[in-house]
C-alpha cells in the first residue's frame, strides 16, 4: 500500500479501502515494528470513534485529507491524551487541541497517537527518551535523529502517510535526512504553534514529515492562515525565484565538516554535481554568518528559553529530567539580560549580512547533517556529538530562512544521505517545487519502503501556470523562444496520458502538430513549461487556428492547459501518432 494522499485516496475512491479497515491494518504494522519506540500512545477504537464517525458522509472530494492517517510528535497537545515531551514528569493533560491538530483533524485526516522524541526536544539524536531509544528505519544501530524521531520513522516505516514535528534547531530535518524523507520546516510563525510544548518559543516552528512534496503542498494549504491566539503567528507574501536560472551557493570547501565521514562527503560532491547537471549554476560562499549563528543557539542566551519551558517540572520533579538534559539546559535561568542583548545585537548583524547575500543566489544547499552516527558513538559523547549534528541546522530560525531537507542518496553500506534547501522566509513553496523537481529527475526511493515520485504532477508556484507542450514549443524546436523569451522554464518533460492522436498539420514552416483526444491512442512525448500568468494571454494570442489551449491529461491522470486541437481541425493533416511525438517524427523528416 502506497501511502501518500493520492494513493490513499485513489483506493478509498475505488472502494478497496475504508478508514476504519486502514487504521486497523496500521496498527498491526505499528505493532511489528514495536522494537523501534516510534510511538509513546497509540490511540484505541474509543479515542477514534469521534474522529471516524465525522468522515461518514464524506469522501476525497469534500474533505482535502479524507482519511489519511498521520502521526503527532508528543510535545503537540491532542486533547484527551497525555503530552509528555517525553518527560514523564510534565503532568500534562490538555482539553484542548492543538491549532495545527485540529485544522488537520477538520480537513479529514485521523491521528493515529503521538510519537517519541528528544525529551523537552532538546537534541538532535532520537536517543534522549525515558520511552527507549528510537531507532533508524533502515538500520536500528544507528540513530534515527531527533528531536522529533518518532514522527520520522512512523513515516519511513510506511505506518502513517505524514507526521507532524517541531523543528527550533534541526528537529524536522536531522531526522528526515536520516530515514530518508522530505522535512519541511516552514517560515517561523506561518503555522501556528498554540498547543504546543515550547522548547526556545521566539524561534520554534512546527516542522513536516512526508513521502511526496504534492502531500506537502496539500497538508500546508490545511496548515496556513493566521491564528489569533498565537502570539508569534506572521503571514508574508510568497517569493518566488526564477527556477529556469537557478543561483545555488554551498559552503566554502574548508567551511564544510563532515566529522570524519568520507561517505558524507563523497555524497555531498555527488550532489552538487547533480544540481549542476540539471541546470543550475553553483557558486562557494563564506559559510562563516551561518556557522556563527549557530553557535549562538547552544552557546548563546537562547538556550534560558528552554530552561523557562522546563522549569516547572525541574523544580517539581527533576528526577524525571534526563541527566544530559539538565546538563544542558539546569543553569541556563542564571544567564544575564545584558547577555542576551549583546547576543540580539550580533545576530541582527548576522541576519543582514545572510540576507544581503541572498541577493546574490536564491537557494542555500548544504548537508542536512555532516555525519550519521552510531547509537553507540552518541553514547560515548553525547553532547559533542548532538552539536556536530546541529553545524548544518541550528541557524535556520535565528537567520529567519525556511528550509526543505530533501533525500539525495545512499552511501556506498546503503544508508540515506539528505540534503538541505534553505532560503529566506516566505520562499518555502519555491523550495518545495524546487525539491520535486530534483526528486523526479533523479527518481530518488523516499522513505524505507521504496516509494518513488515517477511521472509526479509539477506543483505549481504562485503567480506562474504550468503549460504542456507537443511540438514546435519543444525545447531545441523553433518556437521554443517564445516560452524562454516571456521567462518561461523548463520544468518536467513527460509523456501525456495513452489517449491521445497526433497530427503533422498542412503548412509551414514553422511546421507544427496537432494533439487530439480520441478512444484509441497513444502516450505523447510533452514538455511541460513553467509560465508567468502575467505572460500567458501574449502566448495564447499567438496561437494559430485551429490549434487553442485547453486542458491536457498527462500520464499519472493529472491535466494541465495544454495545446489542443478540436477533431474537425484536423481534416487533411497527417496522422503521425505512430511516432508517439513530434521530435521523433520530425527527425523522421530528416532522415527520408
Amino acid at each position: 500500500m502506497k501511502m501518500s494522499v493520492t494513493d490513499l485516496h485513489h483506493l478509498y475512491r475505488q472502494g478497496s479501502v475504508t478508514p476504519r479497515a486502514l487504521v486497523d491494518q496500521l496498527r498491526l504494522r505499528i505493532q511489528a515494528h514495536a522494537d523501534h519506540h516510534a510511538w509513546i500512545t497509540v490511540l484505541d477504537n474509543r479515542a477514534l470513534k469521534p474522529v471516524l464517525d465525522r468522515l461518514d458522509g464524506h469522501s476525497p472530494d469534500t474533505l482535502p485529507l479524507f482519511g489519511i492517517p498521520f502521526a503527532i510528535k508528543d510535545n503537540i497537545d491532542l486533547a484527551g491524551v497525555p503530552t509528555t515531551a517525553a518527560c514523564e514528569g510534565l503532568d500534562r493533560l490538555p482539553t484542548e487541541t492543538a491549532t495545527i491538530v485540529s485544522r488537520l483533524i477538520e480537513a479529514g485526516a485521523i491521528p493515529l497517537g503521538k510519537t517519541n522524541m528528544d525529551q523537552f526536544a532538546t537534541g538532535l539524536v532520537g536517543t534522549r527518551s525515558p520511552f527507549g531509544v528510537t531507532r533508524n528505519a533502515f538500520d536500528p544501530a544507528f540513530i534515527s535523529g531527533g528531536s522529533s524521531s518518532g514522527s520520522a520513522v512512523a513515516v519511513a516505516l510506511g505506518e502513517v502517510c505524514f507526521a507532524l514535528g517541531t523543528d527550533t534547531a534541526g528537529s524536522g530535518r536531522v531526522p528526515a535526512a536520516f530515514n530518508n524523507l522530505i522535512g519541511i520546516k516552514p517560515t517561523r510563525g506561518r503555522w501556528s504553534c498554540h498547543g504546543i510544548v515550547p522548547a526556545c518559543r521566539t524561534l520554534d516552528c512546527p516542522s513536516l514529515f512526508v513521502l511526496d512534496p504534492r502531500d506537502a503542498a496539500t497538508i500546508s494549504a490545511v496548515l496556513e492562515g493566521p491564528d489569533p491566539i498565537d502570539p508569534y503567528g506572521r503571514q508574508g507574501r510568497e517569493q518566488v525565484f526564477n527556477g529556469e536560472s537557478l543561483r545555488i551557493a554551498v559552503p566554502r570547501a574548508d567551511q564544510l565538516h563532515f566529522f570524519s565521514n568520507t561517505e558524507y562527503e563523497t555524497a555531498f560532491a555527488r550532489v552538487v554535481s547533480q544540481w549542476r547537471e540539471v541546470g543550475a549554476s553553483v557558486i562557494e560562499i563564506d559559510f562563516s554568518p551561518f556557522s556563527e549563528a549557530a553557535a549562538l543557539l547552544y552557546q548563546g542566551p537562547w538556550v534560558t528559553e528552554r530552561w523557562l519551558a522546563a522549569q516547572a517540572t525541574l523544580r517539581d520533579a527533576p528526577e524525571t529530567v534526563l541527566p544530559v538534559i539538565r546538563e544542558i539546559i539546569g543553569a541556563a535561568g542564571e544567564r544575564r539580560a545584558a547577555e542576551y542583548f549583546s547576543a540580539e545585537y550580533r545576530l541582527a548583524a548576522l541576519r543582514q549580512q545572510v540576507h544581503t547575500m541572498f541577493s546574490d543566489f536564491d537557494v542555500l544547499l548544504t548537508p542536512t547533517a555532516g555525519h550519521h552516527y552510531r547509537i553507540s558513538e552518541i553514547n560515548d559523547a553525547p553532547i559533542a556529538r548532538n552539536s556536530e549534528l546541529g553545524y548544518y541546522t541550528n541557524f535556520m530560525n535565528l537567520l529567519d530562512l525556511c528550509a526543505v531537507a530533501v533525500p539525495a542518496g545512499f552511501t556506498a553500506a546503503g544508508m540515506p544521505f539528505g540534503m538541505t534547501l534553505s532560503a529566506p522566509a516566505f520562499t518555502d513553496t519555491s523550495l518545495l517545487v524546487l525539491a520535486q523537481r530534483w526528486l523526479s529527475y533523479y527518481d530518488q526511493p523516499i522513505g524505507a519502503c521504496g516509494y518513488r515520485l515517477r511521472d509526479a504532477v509539477p506543483l505549481p508556484l504562485p503567480g506562474r501556470i504550468e503549460v504542456a507542450v507537443c511540438g514546435a514549443h519543444l525545447s531545441g524546436m523553433p518556437l521554443n523562444h517564445q516560452l524562454t523569451s516571456r521567462g518561461g522554464w523548463l520544468v518536467k518533460a513527460t509523456h501525456s496520458a495513452p489517449c491521445y492522436r497526433l497530427y503533422a498539420l498542412p503548412g509551414g514552416p514553422p511546421w507544427r502538430p496537432a494533439m487530439v483526444r480520441a478512444d484509441t491512442g497513444a502516450a505523447i512525448e510533452l514538455e511541460v513549461w513553467s509560465l508567468p500568468e502575467a505572460e500567458l494571454g501574449s502566448f495564447v494570442a499567438g496561437i494559430p487556428a485551429p490549434l487553442g489551449i485547453g486542458k491536457v491529461e498527462l500520464a499519472d491522470g493529472s491535466r494541465v492547459s495544454g495545446f489542443i486541437c478540436e477533431q474537425g481541425g484536423v481534416q487533411g493533416a497527417e496522422d503521425i501518432t505512430v511516432f508517439a511525438g513530434w521530435r521523433a517524427y520530425m527527425a523522421s523528416r530528416k532522415s527520408a
